[in-house]
């Protein structure tokens, strides 16, 4: 085991000082970042989404921006404008905060499709096109983006094209009773101090680890039928695209990266399984909980699917 393999036990431990209780939701953030994806965090206000992003900027030294998505706001206002200067006699572009390598962007349902789009080049290439001129951004550029669920008032649908884009959809939930209590008694916790526990350059190393973590053919077999299974579901209008079976796999890498393994397992696959379908499904029906119908067809699909024997 390398040594910065031996170090994602410890920055999980340490993003765990400010995130109570959500080990698991830690882990698949990192993994995410480790499989070069962006994240959606779709959850209701106040359960620390923001925090977990700012934290885990904090522990890997990486410089983060943070745009709060409205309804008046402009795509130039996320990649940035040219300008006129009269002094050089002509324009030159100001870069806006997508130049970075953490975009924290917060309630990115807020705004118009339009700007929403803005963020589509970036997501999918690492790459801004304005005036017919392309900027390159970081190698390890990642969107973070958090997202209120869609039965709130003055909301906009993502674009499928864009949603296809995330690596994983996850959902931080409450806190159990007893972590927060210990919010309550705490105090704040955005001064807790976090250690610097890892570099990007060290992140670098770790994300070039995880294209050689190995997968059996079966183990690929099965993640396969898995996505299959979404298409041929008869409660789901629009199953899971071939991008969608890739990221199951990148996914699935990086997670097992994670767990100190240098194989994918199929229990590795079972638990991205709603993290990478969730937000890839379009059902054909639902009553008024989506997420419960969801969870429900995906629970099928995970226990009707055969398992490989001996993987």
């Amino acid at each position: 085991m390398t040594e910065e393999k031996n170090k994602i036990p410890q920055l999980i431990d340490e993003v765990s000082k400010a995130i109570l209780g959500k080990r698991d939701i830690i882990q698949l953030t990192l993994t995410a970042i480790l499989a070069g994806g962006h994240i959606l965090f779709e959850d209701v206000p106040g359960v620390g989404k923001t925090l977990l992003v700012k934290t885990i900027a904090s522990a890997i030294q990486s410089d983060y921006k943070r745009v709060q998505f409205t309804p008046d706001l402009l795509p130039s206002d996320i990649l940035g404008v040219s300008m006129f200067n009269q002094k050089e006699n002509k324009f030159e572009f100001h870069k806006g905060p997508i130049f970075t390598t953490l975009l924290l962007v917060d309630e990115i349902n807020r705004t118009t499709p339009k700007t929403q789009v803005a963020l589509l080049e970036a997501m999918a290439e690492k790459s801004v096109t304005i005036d017919n001129q392309t900027y390159s951004l970081s190698d390890d550029f990642t969107v973070l983006a958090t997202q209120n669920p869609v039965e709130f008032e003055g909301t906009y649908l993502l674009p499928e094209a864009q949603l296809d884009r995330f690596l994983l959809r996850l959902k931080i939930g409450y806190p159990s009773f007893e972590d927060e209590l210990k919010l309550i008694l705490g105090g704040n916790r955005e001064e807790i101090p976090i250690e610097p526990i890892m570099s990007l350059e060290e992140i670098a190393v770790l994300k070039n680890q995880v294209s050689q973590i190995f997968i059996h053919e079966k183990v690929a077999n099965y993640a396969l039928k898995l996505v299959q299974a979404t298409r041929e579901h008869e409660s789901i209008l629009l199953g899971v695209s071939p991008r969608g079976s890739e990221a199951l796999i990148k996914a699935a890498k990086a997670y097992a990266l994670t767990e100190g393994r240098e194989h994918v397992v199929p229990s590795d696959l079972q638990l991205l399984v709603p993290a990478v379908f969730g937000h890839r499904l379009q059902l054909k029906y639902h009553g008024k909980s989506r997420e419960a119908e969801l969870e429900k067809i995906l629970n099928q699909i995970i226990k009707h699917v055969p398992v490989p024997i001996g993987r």
